[in-house]
């Protein structure tokens, strides 16, 4: 990736609308240039896709939550790692180095579907032995710009 590349990724992440004519003005190459640029960049696997941010809160979605899992035994990872990709509450999930597991972000309704989440699916799952939440009471910073 050259610096003309790290650009386009930086104005792509920033706008994902923007045409790409309005891109090519912004870094100085023409449209099919751009074009070619950005297929080449999604080819590569750098861009891995285009979505829209919204409001959970707006979605019915009021609790953010991080969710330390831990599991008995390697053994149980992938059984584990199935069933939060399914859950449609669950955001992010990273298996992490530490005392625990498992790193989840989760966006739900409210406090109680947090606890059915924890208790009922989440504790559930073969392997799992402890989970901690931390109830984000405020946001401060949230972005998926990533800098080149």
């Amino acid at each position: 990736m050259d610096a003309t590349d790290e650009r386009l990724v930086r104005l792509l992440q920033e706008n994902g609308r923007a045409t790409q004519a309005e891109l090519a003005k912004e870094i100085g190459l023409s449209q099919p240039a751009t074009a070619e640029r950005i297929r080449k960049l999604e080819e590569r696997g750098v861009i891995l896709g285009y979505a829209a941010r919204v409001d959970a809160s707006k979605l019915g979605k009021d609790v953010t939550a991080f969710v330390g899992v831990s599991i008995e035994h390697p053994k149980y990872f992938d059984a584990f790692a199935k069933k939060v990709l399914a859950h449609p509450d669950v955001l992010e999930a990273h298996r992490v180095a530490g005392a625990d597991s498992y790193l989840l972000k989760v966006r739900t309704q409210n406090t109680i579907s947090l606890d059915k989440l924890l208790v009922e699916e989440l504790r559930t799952i073969a392997g799992v032995t402890r989970t901690h939440t931390t109830i984000v009471l405020a946001p401060v910073k949230e972005t998926t710009v990533v800098t080149p």
